[in-house]
């Protein structure tokens, strides 16, 4: 080889190098989304994704993106915050499982904090959501993981995670001026009694929480997860009822979203939502990895819905298209 070829094979080489580099670079621009207990909220061809952070400074922050694997901060910013502890919210710790909810013009955003259910309000999707009276929806008891639901006849219920040797799943009528629940009308939506749902992988007391609930066809589905989170086998199922009370028939497909299924551990705890496409995807958290639980990472999977001659669909997940979201 002669000297200018050797010049240009080592130039070749120094080039396919930088290339390599700055595509390496690129790549690492993107990481995996550490959101547990996310919920995604669709609006104006665009998604949002928001969820539970443990990490100062408290609150929510939020993500968005047109394809739902690459996301970004709306702002431009490392971290857009549209809620923050003490300004004007409730609450000092456990800043969890939030849900958007918007109704004529308002967003309204349900969360956890200090073991209580809060909802909070904005005119804008970004925030910030603020309270005009700082104050939990019930300070009766504890109660964590607010999903709230509007029927068709106009009346509001909130389903909701109370304790009694136990985390179980409840449901009572909501007043939205008042911003609290109706107490006459709490009710217990069910126990926890399927083998998947109380699993001997982590001891804990029964544990049924992070519900999502959606009217399709005039049948109430009630998702739920079981388990503890820091069990591998945290798990989503559902429920079905002819009203937003219930009673509540567990459906034999149960669970639709386990280890088993989409891959990870601790699968579980996120929201249903209609996709710009029309289809349903469930987004949920997973464990870090197979030996270390947090942080949890944020994961989409397809919902697939097959009617039965029953009227009631059989639900299932795409789990051979899970889709692990980044963000930069």
């Amino acid at each position: 080889m002669n000297t200018f070829n050797k010049i240009l094979l080592r130039m070749t080489l120094a080039l396919g190098a930088t290339f390599i580099s700055v595509s390496q670079l690129q790549a690492d621009d993107w990481k995996e989304i550490s959101f547990a207990d996310p919920t995604i909220f669709v609006e104006n061809g665009k998604y949002y994704l928001t969820g539970t952070r443990n990490q100062e400074p408290l609150g929510f922050s939020i993500l968005e993106s047109t394809d739902l694997e690459h996301w970004t901060v709306p702002d431009g910013s490392s971290q857009q915050l549209i809620l923050r502890k003490g300004d004007r919210t409730y609450g000092e710790k456990g800043f969890w499982a939030p849900q958007y909810f918007k109704e004529k013009g308002t967003y309204y955003f349900t969360y956890t904090a200090n073991e209580q259910t809060v909802i909070a309000s904005s005119k804008s999707v970004f925030g910030p959501f603020r309270q005009k009276e700082v104050r939990p929806i019930d300070a009766s008891a504890k109660n964590i993981d607010s999903f709230l639901f509007k029927d068709d006849d106009g009346k509001y219920y909130l389903y909701h995670v109370r304790f009694n040797k136990g985390n179980y799943l409840w449901v009572a009528e909501f007043d939205m001026k008042k911003g609290g629940i109706k107490p006459e009308t709490l009710k217990q939506c069910m126990d926890c009694t399927e083998p998947w749902e109380k699993t001997p992988n982590y001891k804990s007391a029964p544990v049924m929480e992070g519900p999502t609930v959606m009217k399709w066809d005039g049948v109430y589905y009630l998702f739920y997860s079981a388990n503890h989170f820091m069990n591998i086998d945290y798990s989503v199922g559902y429920a079905t009822a002819s009203s937003p009370f219930g009673p509540w028939k567990k459906h034999p497909n149960s669970p639709i979203i386990h280890r088993s299924l989409v891959g990870e551990n601790g699968s579980g705890h996120g929201d249903v939502f209609k996709g710009l496409d029309g289809k349903y995807y469930y987004v949920y958290h997973v464990h870090r990895s197979d030996s270390t639980v947090q942080p949890r990472k944020t994961r989409i999977v397809p919902l697939m819905l097959e009617k039965g001659n029953d009227g009631v669909y059989s639900i299932t997940v795409d789990k051979d298209h899970v889709i692990k979201p980044m963000w930069k």
